[in-house]
């Protein structure tokens, strides 16, 4: 009750204080946080940085959504191959997000990771011949924080985000982070000197030496589970390469 809360006070303050900001003319550029694609980076970076004069960006928590955001704010997010963000999320709730946060286990993340130990097996069990097995696959995909959030659960429907282009700044990648972060200081006018953390701790990175393989089969159960996501992600890469030769890149 206590967290709930304080979120919704934090929440007030801010749509206030964005309030001021429309009222004296100024622009809004709002940066969604979609877990596992580089977003505790690109926030870190710009902390400190986000009043611009004539605009305010705004750093925003996971759980604001495109709907949130009033048509006319511009809008900028980012994205990664879902298949690597499934394995990113996976290993990362695996240790309750440590080191950088600390986070409990639900109870259906607690069956899930007592019952598989990697990326790889759970991802093949999605089709395993035992039912109980393919169950319990099915219940942790649906259970994992990250791994159970869709792109739709910030989009609504690829359609909702077409009917959004035009407030839509950057789409940038986890994959190319640090080049589309290039842009969006151009964009901007943020300072040359800007740079995204390297260290692991502060992006919130997983360590290098964990198990991220995933076997063919796993691949292709992945692929047929986040298909919806495959798919958006394609459509955002598009616009994003449209949207570079638009601000000639």
């Amino acid at each position: 009750m206590k967290r709930r809360l304080v979120q919704y006070f934090t929440r007030l303050r801010r749509q206030f204080k964005l309030a001021l900001c429309r009222l004296r003319g100024r622009k809004i550029v709002h940066v969604l946080h979609i877990g596992k694609t580089g977003g505790t980076a690109v926030k870190a970076a710009l902390s400190g940085h986000c009043d611009r004069g004539d605009f305010m960006i705004t750093l925003n928590p996971h759980n604001v959504t495109l709907r949130d955001i009033p048509q006319g704010d511009q809008v900028v997010f980012f994205l990664r191959d879902p298949i690597a963000r499934f394995v990113s999320g996976f290993l990362s709730r695996q240790r309750k997000g440590r080191p950088r946060y600390y986070t409990e286990w639900s109870n259906g993340e607690k069956e899930a990771f007592e019952h598989f130990s990697t990326p790889n097996a759970l991802a093949l069990a999605l089709t395993s011949e035992d039912p109980e097995e393919q169950a319990a696959a099915r219940q942790a995909m649906l259970a994992i924080e990250h791994v159970k959030d869709s792109y739709m659960r910030w989009f609504d429907s690829e359609a909702y985000f077409l009917s959004r282009l035009s407030d839509i700044a950057l789409v940038g990648f986890q994959e190319t982070l640090n080049e589309d972060f290039e842009q969006l200081k151009r964009m901007f006018g943020l300072p040359s000197d800007l740079v995204l953390p390297s260290d692991p701790v502060k992006a919130h990175r997983n360590p290098d030496n964990l198990d991220t393989s995933l076997d063919e089969l796993a691949l292709d159960n992945l692929r047929e589970w986040y298909k919806a996501d495959l798919a958006f992600e394609e459509v955002c890469r598009q616009f994003a390469i449209r949207r570079r030769q638009e601000y000639e890149f």
